[in-house]
């Protein structure tokens, strides 16, 4: 159970510096949010300005050069591999611009997969799999292998997989940027009352104006830090 009163993510003073021969790239510069529980913040900003490297970042797939991630207030910026790893499995769920599910496996595999991985019993793992499909509108595609699938309906696999865990907070690149607008609103739509459901607290990428005005909060991404502009979307 999540702390609620301490912030499912905090960021404070990021950096991250690249280096190309003897030039040097300052993607953050001291960048700092706070997402608290069961807060839903969009995140915008031009495209190349650094948005999925700062969620690869606030995941704990991407160390930063300096600074503070911390996730339901512990400081995970001193973390082992293996203690990072245990806090993305438990903690974490991701969705991406592309559904990335394992093309072999069924909808229900590939929900269940990683339930087994983080020590979940299959029949349990296998009732949540079964009912996060069906609140996503699947139970008739359980048995379907994401060929068979369209991408609307894969990406909502997608979903349920990084729900599958239980995490406390869901990162989301794009999840809708690969979907025409019809599918976009019927997917965001599924995903919101999802987050509801579940109490998650969600940190989302995205390009689209009308999905960012439907956030709790707007950062946006700018020069390598990040300014508060719920105001101007509300």
């Amino acid at each position: 159970m999540a702390d609620t009163q301490t912030a499912a993510l905090d960021l404070q003073g990021v950096t991250r510096t690249y280096r190309q021969g003897s030039a040097q790239l300052d993607v953050f510069k001291g960048a700092s949010l706070t997402v608290r529980h069961g807060e839903r913040v969009a995140l915008i900003g031009p495209s190349g300005s650094g948005k999925s490297s700062l969620l690869y970042i606030a995941g704990l797939l991407e160390a930063p050069t300096s600074g503070v991630i911390s996730i339901s207030g512990q400081n995970c910026s001193k973390l082992s591999d293996n203690e990072r790893t245990r806090v993305r499995r438990l903690d974490i769920g991701f969705v991406y611009q592309f559904h990335h599910l394992l093309p072999e496996l069924s909808a229900l595999e590939n929900v269940i997969i990683p339930q087994l991985i983080a020590g979940v019993p299959k029949r349990q793992a296998s009732d949540r799999a079964s009912e996060l499909l069906t609140m996503l509108g699947l139970e008739q595609r359980l048995v379907h292998r994401p060929a068979e699938m369209s991408g609307g309906e894969q990406q909502r696999v997608a979903i349920a997989r990084a729900f599958a865990n239980r995490p406390h907070l869901l990162l989301a690149d794009e999840p809708t940027g690969n979907l025409d607008p019809e599918n976009s609103e019927m997917v965001f739509d599924q995903l919101a009352q999802l987050v509801e459901i579940e109490g998650l607290s969600v940190l989302m990428a995205t390009h689209n104006v009308e999905l960012a005005k439907r956030m709790d909060r707007v950062v946006c991404l700018r020069d390598g830090a990040l300014v508060d502009e719920t105001a101007r979307y509300k």
